[in-house]
């Protein structure tokens, strides 16, 4: 079954079309990042998802439910960490914790909820004094409350340090172990780029791309970067790998010879430079990042990206 369903989804405010026409299934148990430019639309589609927003036409399914008619159902099972979250100044985080355990009506532990996002030893202590990467882990850990079947986290990482972003993704993947799906919509590339199955991407409404990191770099015409350690290279010796197939250009320092190339050419790039004598050492490949592909995807559409 599908956790989310989107089928059809057009949302206009007035004259502008915030969503147009998306088309969108994420399988339950999967991780989902979902990506695009400021404007693109992300926050509406999760506002429709939730029903926070009707759409103007088409249908949303959440966990098998209609997102508007059970809309009481859908957020039972769903945990949210939305983007901007504020606390209530005066609560603790053990009592914000509580309004989410009463709320679901679960019967979680608040301490261990707040032990799992790493704030514990706030617990008692008022949230209007929490930084802002308190603040955004004591969002996490009332999303977490209920073990929900769908967490939505839209943009998780923001105001976390390097150790609290590494923890939330381990969050994520405990989540996705135990067969939640999670919907995660970011920013910070290398965040999706680390946790998730597959990936979106809106552009002005509309869905340009899905499909995993390697389907999208393969879709774009990636190619790969392949980095060569060699005892000495001259620029003679690049001509003939220049002239092979798939290879779009070399360079050399003398001791790295650097190939941007298709996959299927490394082999034929390492046996043109042995040819000529140079002895080859190591090499490694470099593929394009999720950052590549995603200026390919939100530009002017597909286009050749390189690591």
């Amino acid at each position: 079954m599908a956790a989310i369903e989107l089928a059809g989804v057009t949302k206009r405010f007035g004259d502008v079309t915030a969503v147009d026409d998306l088309d969108l299934t994420v399988p339950e148990g999967e991780v989902f990042g979902f990506l695009g430019p400021n404007g693109a639309g992300k926050s509406t589609t999760i506002n429709m998802i939730l029903d926070f927003v009707r759409p103007t036409t088409g249908t949303v399914r959440v966990l098998g439910h209609d997102a508007q008619r059970e809309s009481v159902t859908v957020r039972r099972r769903t945990g949210v960490l939305p983007e901007g979250f504020d606390v209530y100044d005066r609560l603790t985080g053990r009592k914000h914790v509580e309004f989410a355990i009463d709320s679901k009506g679960t019967d979680d532990d608040p301490l261990a909820v707040l032990e799992r996002v790493g704030i514990a030893d706030a617990a008692d202590r008022k949230a209007g004094g929490y930084s802002k990467g308190m603040r955004q882990r004591l969002a996490l850990g009332m999303a977490l409350v209920g073990e929900p079947d769908l967490l939505i986290l839209d943009e998780p990482s923001s105001g976390l340090d390097p150790a609290g972003a590494k923890e939330m993704r381990d969050i994520v993947r405990a989540e996705a172990g135990r067969g939640a799906t999670v919907f995660f919509s970011s920013h910070v590339l290398g965040q999706v780029e680390a946790v998730c199955d597959r990936v979106g991407i809106l552009r002005a409404g509309e869905l340009v791309a899905e499909d995993s990191i390697a389907g999208l770099r393969e879709a774009a015409g990636g190619e790969s970067t392949l980095l060569i350690s060699v005892d000495d290279a001259t620029e003679a010796d690049l001509d003939p790998v220049r002239a092979l197939p798939g290879v779009s250009g070399a360079a050399t320092d003398g001791d790295t010879v650097t190939v941007a190339c298709d996959p299927d050419a490394k082999t034929e790039v390492i046996a043109s430079l042995e040819e000529r004598g140079v002895t080859v050492r190591d090499f490694r490949t470099e593929e394009a990042s999720l950052e590549d592909l995603f200026l390919a995807y939100t530009s002017d559409g597909p286009r050749e990206v390189s690591a």
